[in-house]
């Protein structure tokens, strides 16, 4: 009977993987999916072999995005920076945030209230450690950023819980200079920079 109230309750992300997840045959057994193991496995449009990531990424980088890890609080290279620019996906470059949407939220991880473009980030149910939480993922690559919450500022009422360690930065003025070499090389024209 309490398994059964539970199944009904579950979420409907839970739901989906009921039929894949294995019970132990106990009355209270638990669906794997609680566990945080249920996950369907994505394709993403940019892929990187194990071994080139392991060469590129720092070990907190690799972790980080590709075993779902989490930097401790405090500690990230973003989480007090106030420098103007782009935050860009550390695996594939993606952009990802810009410093006008970055807030202080005092949990001690670089944190966002909207993104640039709406479909930049991947979004997935976890429900690792008993609780469940929206997993935040590269749309691009599939890397693991961290989570969204929503007790974020207005307008959006949404708080991005990036780890720095999946996260690259480009500065305003680089953004604006290489903006510029672009449009002067599509023009035609020669800039000196």
């Amino acid at each position: 009977m309490a398994a059964s109230l539970l199944r009904c309750m579950a979420p409907a992300a839970l739901r989906h993987c009921r039929s894949s997840c294995k019970t132990s045959g106990h009355l209270l057994a638990v669906p794997t999916a609680v566990l945080g193991i249920c996950r369907k496995k994505k394709t993403w449009p940019v892929t990187f072999t194990q071994e080139e990531l392991k060469k590129r990424l720092t070990p907190m980088q690799y972790h980080v995005t590709q075993e779902k890890g989490t930097e401790s609080a405090f500690t990230g290279e973003y989480a007090h920076s106030k420098d103007k620019g782009t935050y860009n996906c550390i695996v594939c470059g993606a952009p990802l945030f810009t410093s006008d949407k970055k807030f202080d939220s005092g949990s001690g991880w670089p944190s966002f209230f909207d993104l640039i473009k709406e479909d930049s980030i991947a979004l997935t149910d976890d429900f690792s450690y008993g609780v469940h939480r929206v997993e935040t993922s590269c749309s691009q690559c599939g890397a693991h950023l961290g989570h969204l919450f929503d007790d974020g500022p207005r307008p959006t009422g949404k708080r991005y819980c990036i780890n720095s360690a999946s996260l690259g930065f480009q500065p305003k003025e680089a953004t604006v200079t290489a903006e510029a070499s672009e449009e002067a090389s599509a023009s035609g024209s020669k800039t000196e920079l």
